[in-house]
């Protein structure tokens, strides 16, 4: 039987497909001729007239199709009212998609009362695409109509884990950098896939950990569903469920613990490394400058031209 006819959520997940198939004929156009002139937002990342006419696009097919949806998109905002929200990322990676690299993905997501529920990822230069639907199962293929399930992996422990993120900035702003260099150097091993890459493979199986220390809600609406549905865990690195924390850890499942007590917040402490020895309060006492008991011996005997006893 096929599971999408069990979601709720199947005529939805249906109706991203056929919008996702459209703006990857139009990304990918752009993609390939890179004619585009490339703007920077206020927050300094990049944006282009791709995504801008990729959002525009998906919003008039919703606008047709769901009108009394609300959407939010990452270049428009938000529109319209209800407990329903559609949640675009019209390219998710723009900045490989301005390098011409092939990783970057348009991103379209169903919030439905606070809850992303169905989420379609579309990678055209990959020629891939990830989906799911709550109670749906979660997929990948071509189509509906040509999939595999997707499932995460059974690794259990930390040290024989695949550990993926997008980049060392923004670490240190969050104040984990210091164990999150430690988490790098625990697990089994660590790739930058980045982006919506890192999800989607967690989904697959290929990696057991992803995690980011500040997201956007387009960034994640769409991956949540892929990522529990296919067994794994989705949260904040405060453990708040969903994708409504700033920032992401997903696992699957049987990392999630030991994943989020690594990614804590680094301890301020100056002397929190066991390792590190605190000084002496004598050490402390003394005026600075101030020669050591063996130092001030040493003086003597040179002085007086005795071994010190």
């Amino acid at each position: 039987m096929n599971r999408h006819q069990t979601s709720p959520y199947t005529e939805d997940l249906r109706l991203a497909h056929m919008i996702a198939d459209s703006v990857d004929a139009q990304t990918m156009a752009r993609f390939s001729a890179m004619d585009f002139d490339v703007e920077t937002k206020p927050d300094l990342t990049p944006v282009t007239e791709a995504d801008r006419l990729a959002e525009e696009l998906i919003r008039g097919q919703l606008s047709r199709a769901r009108g009394r949806d609300a959407v939010h998109g990452e270049e428009f905002g938000s529109s319209g009212s209800g407990p329903r929200r559609w949640v675009i990322d019209p390219i998710d990676g723009t900045k490989n998609f301005v390098r011409g690299v092939p990783v970057w993905a348009t991103l379209i997501a169903l919030v439905d009362h606070g809850e992303p529920v169905m989420g379609v990822v579309s990678a055209p230069a990959l020629g891939r695409r990830w989906w799911a639907a709550r109670d749906g199962g979660a997929y990948t293929g071509k189509s509906l109509a040509s999939a595999r399930p997707l499932e995460v992996s059974k690794v259990s422990a930390l040290s024989d884990a695949s550990f993926s993120y997008s980049s060392l900035t923004g670490w240190r702003a969050a104040g984990r950098s210091q164990n999150f260099l430690e988490l790098t150097e625990t697990v089994w091993r660590t790739r930058a896939f980045g982006d919506f890459w890192s999800y989607c493979l967690l989904a697959e199986g290929a990696v057991d950990l992803a995690a980011e220390p500040e997201l956007e809600l387009h960034d994640m609406a769409a991956l949540v569903p892929i990522v529990t549905e296919a067994g794994g865990q989705f949260t904040s690195l405060d453990e708040e469920p969903g994708c409504s924390g700033g920032n992401a850890l997903a696992t699957n499942g049987l990392l999630h613990q030991a994943a989020l007590a690594a990614l804590a917040p680094d301890d301020p402490t100056p002397w929190a490394n066991p390792s590190a020895a605190a000084p002496s309060a004598a050490a402390e006492d003394a005026p600075q400058g101030a020669p050591t008991p063996q130092e001030a011996a040493q003086h003597e005997a040179g002085r007086t031209g005795l071994s010190p006893s």
